[in-house]
């Protein structure tokens, strides 16, 4: 399919992250694009103040006319959007090309050289570091962002289009439409089982992303994974390696060994081994790209992160506000080693918002233990996204599995109160639900009370 040849590109789910950043591209390409969402957020509000016209309501009669021509327009929706949807269904039954969001970004990349990041965890944090070291040292890409950069306060990298930067991802198998020439592969824990059923499936499905890599291109893959390519890691024998590691006033100074040389005193200023982790695997691929080693430094210390990926809210001596994406429990591990990491006298409470009845049914016992790491421990409820419930996994069943006393299932209206009796230094919020829209009462009113 040639998409010079659509002028108009109608969006169904046009406020998530990956399909707004998608809707930014063709704007910036000069295409007229508008789209439907379920409900206004701070995404579609900022595409509406680009002049993209998004309805919220599912009907065809509020669809712009100039997008109802099956010649000129591209439909694409997000494979969240429920079966029976009413526009969905009308652009199917009446010859319009309908894509999802991974085949419309497969067929951007097929023609740029293209950089991709697979993994169960922290590819939105590597993609929009590798997007920001290529930015820095001229290299012309767009980089599309799975969250917003606090660099570009955007989910898109925009300085030209003769390399993409993208997120691979393996939810509903969709990262098989992309040809990378470079890709790496972060981790590969079980998660989607919803969709995979199996671990094992999930494994398959990286193996045949590593296949679909071009002829001339590289496969990099973090020490240990069971694939071969360029290893990467910490503190070990890859083919590039963090070593030297300090941390001066919260940021990390660090030397790494590639291939042909070692890059002496970098500096990053993420807390966490799995941040450090990405950086590196970000440097690795853009010194293979061909950027330059000092511009590539002085790119990565000027990195300031991605939002809800470990975002200090309020940080003074006596009170650190953190809020976090992180739900899967190998990333509660991680935030929690890092929190240990940067004040390892400090207490801590964690505010957790399970997300998808499915994950918490398939991983409680690993929820549960990676929970009790901290001092103080509240659950909310399950945010169902786009899951029915599941007959007895609850929030109370996932609180009585976790082997700390001081635990509470606390609703949202009861939150603030709950965060102001607690004594803790470090407050935490973790979740991919709608946690994130709390976090700005939580800081006005921790910001009230210091």
């Amino acid at each position: 399919m040639n998409l010079k040849s659509k002028h108009n590109i109608y969006f169904i789910g046009i406020g998530g992250i990956g399909m707004s950043a998608l809707a930014r591209y063709f704007h910036a390409n000069n295409k007229h694009v508008a789209g439907y969402d379920k409900t206004p957020t701070a995404i579609t509000d900022a595409l509406s103040a680009l002049n993209i016209q998004i309805h919220f309501d599912d009907t065809v009669e509020q669809i712009d006319a100039k997008f109802l021509n099956p010649e000129s327009t591209l439909v694409v929706y997000t494979p969240a959007i429920p079966k029976n949807h009413t526009e969905l269904n009308f652009f199917k039954a009446h010859g319009f090309q309908v894509l999802k969001r991974s085949e419309v970004l497969g067929l951007i990349t097929e023609n740029t050289y293209c950089l991709a990041v697979a993994g169960t965890h922290g590819k939105t944090t590597t993609t929009s570091i590798l997007g920001h070291l290529m930015y820095e040292c001229g290299v012309e890409l767009t980089a599309f962002l799975g969250g917003i950069s606090e660099n570009y306060n955007s989910n898109l990298i925009l300085k030209g289009t003769e390399v993409s930067v993208v997120e691979a991802d393996e939810f509903d198998r969709s990262f098989l439409t992309l040809s990378p020439d470079l890709a790496c592969i972060t981790s590969m824990d079980a998660d989607h089982l919803d969709i995979y059923g199996e671990a094992s499936e999930l494994i398959h499905s990286f193996k045949d992303f590593s296949k679909r890599i071009k002829p001339k291109g590289k496969l990099f893959v973090k020490n240990g994974l069971p694939l071969k390519g360029i290893t990467y890691g910490i503190e070990d024998h890859s083919d590039y390696s963090v070593q030297n590691i300090k941390i001066e006033n919260g940021t990390y100074v660090f030397d790494v060994k590639t291939p042909k040389r070692v890059l002496e005193n970098l500096e990053f200023n993420l807390p966490g081994r799995h941040n450090l982790s990405n950086a590196l695997i970000a440097l690795a691929m853009a010194v293979e790209y061909g950027c330059p080693h000092q511009q590539l430094a002085k790119a990565l210390a000027s990195y300031k992160g991605v939002k809800r990926r470990f975002t200090y809210q309020i940080k003074t001596e006596d009170l650190v506000f953190i809020d976090d994406y992180a739900h899967h429990p190998e990333e509660i591990n991680a935030v929690h080693q890092a929190v240990r990491e940067m004040y390892p006298k400090k207490r801590t409470l964690a505010i957790f918002q399970p997300h998808l009845y499915s994950r918490t049914r398939d991983f409680v016992d690993d929820f549960a233990k990676s929970l009790s790491q901290f001092d103080e421990i509240v659950l909310l409820d399950i945010y169902p996204a786009r899951e029915a419930p599941i007959e007895g996994v609850t929030s109370k069943w996932l609180l009585g599995k976790i082997k700390n006393e001081n635990k509470q299932l606390v609703s949202k209206a009861n939150l603030l109160k709950t965060i102001q009796k607690s004594h803790a230094q470090i407050i935490l919020t973790m979740g991919a639900g709608d946690i994130g829209e709390e976090v700005k009462h939580i800081k006005k009113e921790l910001s009230l009370a210091s």
